[in-house]
């Protein structure tokens, strides 16, 4: 009984460890004052001025936009390769698995440098298609590695049966494989977003001065004090993303219950 007492107490604490500085950016979001951190009174002008301020609301929209773009596509680009690096057997195989790994273990500010060099040796402008294919490139070896974990604890004998009953690739990609990986599809598309929204590093060399991304601007706000309608705004993408959270895993319910 203690010893399930001390375990509950362990994950209280380390959840209060962890959230206690969300719930604090929560909370200021309301105060009635600019810079203090003391509490002033409860308001909501500063959900008010978030939405009066285009900027910020654009720099928004253009990271919603390029990390909805980038996660789909390296979820596609993901689902293929790791299909490929379990279904088949080529003779560049353990390199190409290595490759994945030595882009995801690749600091990020090497990834930003290459990536803006490669992008000047082609002449290629800085903004929007620099931006997302500079995401997709990052997120992919995350999305290869849990969707090729995924399949790695796959039954391989199911997929030898569906061969024997004269199923196709497509017919078993399409009733058997896809629906088993489909919680790592889904896994693998959140973090992507998630890398995605929150990147600051490849997204300074890659964005350019033209193309405003929230990371960025949030970055160039926080340099002269965070104010309360950053408050705000990441009160609402919390808030957004809680929502994201509890849609995939209504659906993760409803087809295990299926």
């Amino acid at each position: 009984m203690k010893t399930t007492s001390l375990k509950i107490f362990y994950i209280f604490f380390i959840l209060l460890f962890l959230y206690i500085p969300i719930i604090t950016l929560i909370i200021y979001s309301f105060n009635d004052a600019t810079y203090s951190t003391v509490w002033s009174g409860f308001t909501l002008k500063w959900y008010r001025h978030l939405a009066e301020n285009d900027q910020l609301i654009n720099a928004a929209l253009n990271s919603l936009i390029v990390a909805i773009l980038s996660s789909t596509i390296a979820v596609f680009l993901g689902t293929i390769t790791s299909v490929a690096l379990y279904r088949y057997s080529f003779y560049w195989k353990k390199f190409l698995y290595y490759l994945i790994f030595i882009v995801l273990m690749s600091p990020d500010i090497v990834m930003g440098i290459s990536w803006l060099m490669l992008f000047s040796f082609f002449n290629l402008d800085l903004g929007f298609l620099t931006l997302l294919l500079s995401h997709i490139a990052f997120s992919f070896p995350f999305v290869a590695i849990v969707i090729y974990s995924r399949l790695r604890g796959l039954d391989k004998y199911i997929v030898e049966a569906a061969y024997d009953l004269g199923a196709g690739d497509f017919i078993i990609f399409r009733y058997i494989i896809f629906p088993s990986i489909l919680p790592a599809v889904i896994t693998s598309w959140l973090l992507s977003f998630t890398l995605s929204m929150d990147d600051v590093l490849v997204s300074f060399f890659v964005a350019g001065p033209t193309f405003d991304i929230l990371p960025l601007r949030i970055y160039s706000m926080v340099k002269l004090g965070v104010k309360p309608d950053i408050n705000a705004l990441s009160a609402i993408i919390f808030l957004f993303t809680i929502i994201i959270v509890v849609i995939t895993q209504l659906i993760s319910w409803d087809k295990k219950r299926g």
